[in-house]
């Protein structure tokens, strides 16, 4: 029996899962990972507690599965995508806590590169839109912000990367460069069509290209590990962002293939083929995790807060005890009396991209109480996951059904509602963790482990599919009142100043 070891490590948590060849989960491991909040919109990450709790739990998984690394062929690694770290290339030390994807303080500078007309060029080569939410303006504050961080830029005396390339440097210790196109292609740097770092678009975020990392494909075998972190090497064969990775993991390897991942946010990905598709509709173009050198694409929505509104009732609110307690709360009610959330904590995603929204709660009277809260935080998930199933229908995506995953992908509740709201089946795989059976699946396959992409997307299995209930007049009229509240919650933090 051969064995992968997955480190997935996201917004909120760092696991690390031990799948066996036939896929199934032998052991996982998992701590929740801290957030930092300096000022309002800001939000960081400890970079040495990501690699601290990140190595403890590959650790944990691995002698849990009552294994040594000698059983272990290959490492693969999904990350949280766009948070940006910078560090020093001899010592490996950060320069300064990670700059998280949710996190909003390079805002004005978007806005001042968008009235100089720089939208157009960004979109054009990279697939994105010009938003705070990307790594470019991330590494270009901590540049102009951390005392002499530009000037030590110049020497060659650090490094920058995604998560992914933090980690695969830690792995390596301090050998190891690198990031693949699914991360790279999130930055806005990266030219997705010439399938490399573009030196105009560097220029015009001030980044230097000696700071960036090199670009592989995201299945092959980069390195190995230094033998003290687990006591041998092993080889760390795959990469991918974490929404790429579930992509991958969900057996959606073919053109019109989508899925829906539900964590801190939602990400709703299209596979889209060979040939990248534009989006007029406030989707993203982005390259998916490829087992190839052939490149592959998809369509992109996100939504940058999900899981994380269940988080904040439980939290900030004290409405919760522990997050799985919403689905029971909101099954009191039959609906939440009226109420929505939009939960725009850090601006909108898709397809709105408005930086200024925040935040906002309607339809408030003296009978709400915490159950309608609790309904309206799950109906905010579905509905915002809804308006990007509507935005890849405008691009002639058939859905068919929707595959999901993710830690609120367990919420029945959710799963219903969004079924009723789509019209579609939607579908939960067998193994929820699919982030990390992408990476490991990209590991696996450079180290021989599956023959083949093909075997990885045969053995995807549906665990439960929920079937549309509601009837549609309904299901327009909870969308209708939905984009109503958004229209209260865009521009708020522009309109006081």
């Amino acid at each position: 029996m051969k064995f992968v070891l997955a480190l997935d490590q996201g917004t909120s948590s760092s696991r690390a899962i031990v799948f066996d060849e036939e896929g199934s989960i032998r052991a996982l491991a998992q701590k929740e990972l801290p957030q930092i909040f300096p000022q309002p919109g800001w939000v960081e990450h400890d970079p040495l507690a990501i690699w601290n709790d990140q190595l403890a739990v590959a650790r944990e998984a691995i002698a849990r599965a009552g294994l040594s690394a000698r059983d272990i062929a290959a490492i693969g690694i999904a990350n949280q995508r766009e948070t940006t770290v910078l560090w020093d290339r001899r010592t490996g030390t950060p320069i300064a806590n990670a700059i998280v994807w949710q996190d909003r303080r390079t805002a004005p500078a978007c806005e001042r590169l968008k009235a100089a007309g720089a939208g157009e060029l960004i979109r054009a080569r990279t697939g994105l839109v010009l938003d705070p939410y990307f790594s470019a303006t991330k590494i270009a504050w901590l540049l102009d912000h951390v005392p002499d961080a530009r000037a030590r830029a110049g020497r060659g005396e650090l490094a920058c990367g995604t998560i992914d390339t933090w980690l695969a440097w830690k792995l390596s210790g301090g050998r190891l460069h690198v990031t693949e196109p699914s991360n790279a292609s999130r930055t806005m740097l990266f030219d997705i069509h010439a399938g490399r770092w573009d030196e105009e678009l560097a220029a015009l975020f001030g980044v230097p290209m000696e700071l960036l990392p090199k670009v592989s494909r995201s299945s092959g075998i980069y390195a190995e590990s230094t033998p003290e972190l687990f006591g041998a090497p092993i080889a760390l064969g795959g990469i991918a962002g974490d929404q790429q990775a579930a992509l991958f993991g969900q057996g959606c390897h073919a053109p019109g293939m989508i899925k829906n991942t539900y964590g801190t946010g939602c990400f709703m990905l299209a596979h889209t083929g060979a040939q990248p598709l534009a989006s007029n509709a406030g989707l993203l173009t982005t390259c998916a995790a490829r087992s190839s050198d052939d490149p592959e694409y998809a369509l992109e929505g996100s939504v940058f807060v999900a899981g994380a509104a269940v988080q904040w009732l439980r939290d900030a609110l004290g409405i919760l005890d522990s997050a799985a307690q919403v689905e029971a709360l909101a099954a009191q009610v039959e609906d939440s009396g009226g109420v929505v959330f939009v939960p725009a904590f850090t601006g909108l995603g898709a397809p709105y991209w408005d930086a200024s929204a925040r935040g906002t709660i309607v339809g408030l009277t003296r009978g709400t109480g915490r159950a309608h809260l609790c309904r309206a935080v799950l109906e905010a998930i579905a509905c915002q996951s809804a308006e990007l199933a509507q935005s890849m229908r405008s691009h002639g995506a058939g859905m068919r059904e929707l595959r999901v995953d993710g830690g609120a992908s367990a919420n029945a509740l959710l799963m219903q509602l969004q079924a009723d709201l789509l019209g579609v089946p939607v579908a939960r795989g067998r193994i929820k963790e699919t982030t990390a059976l992408g990476a490991a699946a990209l590991a696996g396959l450079a180290a021989g482990v599956w023959p083949s992409s093909d075997a990885i997307r045969d053995s995807w299995k549906a665990d439960r599919v929920f079937e549309p209930r509601m009837d549609s007049e309904r299901a327009q009229a909870m969308m209708a009142t939905w984009r109503a509240a958004v229209r209260c919650a865009r521009g708020w933090s522009a309109a006081r100043g």
